[in-house]
């Protein structure tokens, strides 16, 4: 973890505190080394910062690629971020998404794919199934509570005051979620697992 994301995640924890009244639980479930996929619902812009800047792990995020252009681009990058095209995972994009969980590192997704269109959770796609069937690595599932209310879609000012909140569930194990199989239906049995226990975090 360098000096500047360790800055970067003091300032976003410093302002959720401030504005919102950040309240996080289930920091004892993240595991302390090792690579796991932390799977999230997904309400705002304001999801990523929320469940990274906390996390006493060098998190990875997805970013979209168009994203990754001039001082927004640097910005993003030395953050972790990998560049990814939302209407397709590309296999050099695959590659380097395995390398980082190869490495032990931990990799943010939102198994729904997008945020929220109305605050509820919605339905996961396999893409989170086939991250964790390629690497094998657990799934820790969180859910955030308030940042549709505070910057949902449709908003591009954060409400100030509205509370924020989020938990960390129990660690899934890849055996736990892993139904066996190939291909498709074995990526969207373990999403939905996924999503069950994203679910069941009240």
């Amino acid at each position: 973890m360098t000096f500047f994301y360790k800055t970067v995640c003091f300032l976003f924890y410093a302002y959720y505190r401030l504005f919102h009244r950040f309240q996080i639980e289930g920091l004892e479930n993240v595991p302390s080394d090792g690579a796991f996929l932390l799977a999230s619902n997904h309400l705002s812009f304001l999801d990523p910062p929320a469940l990274g800047c906390r996390l006493p792990r060098n998190l990875h995020y997805f970013a979209r690629d168009s994203l990754f252009k001039g001082l927004l681009g640097m910005f993003i990058r030395s953050l972790n971020s990998i560049p990814v095209n939302r209407a397709q995972l590309d296999l050099a994009t695959l590659r380097r998404v395995l390398k980082v969980l190869k490495e032990g590192h931990p990799l943010l997704v939102f198994p729904e794919g997008t945020r929220s269109e109305d605050g509820r959770l919605g339905e996961g796609k396999k893409g989170v199934g086939m991250l964790a069937a390629k690497a094998q690595v657990p799934v820790l599932p969180a859910r955030i509570f308030g940042a549709y209310e505070i910057m949902g879609k449709g908003k591009s000012v954060p409400r100030i005051g509205r509370k924020l909140r989020l938990r960390y569930g129990p660690l899934l194990k890849f055996s736990e979620l892993d139904p066996g199989g190939k291909g498709g239906e074995r990526y969207e049995k373990i999403s939905q697992s996924v999503m069950d226990a994203i679910r069941e975090i009240k």
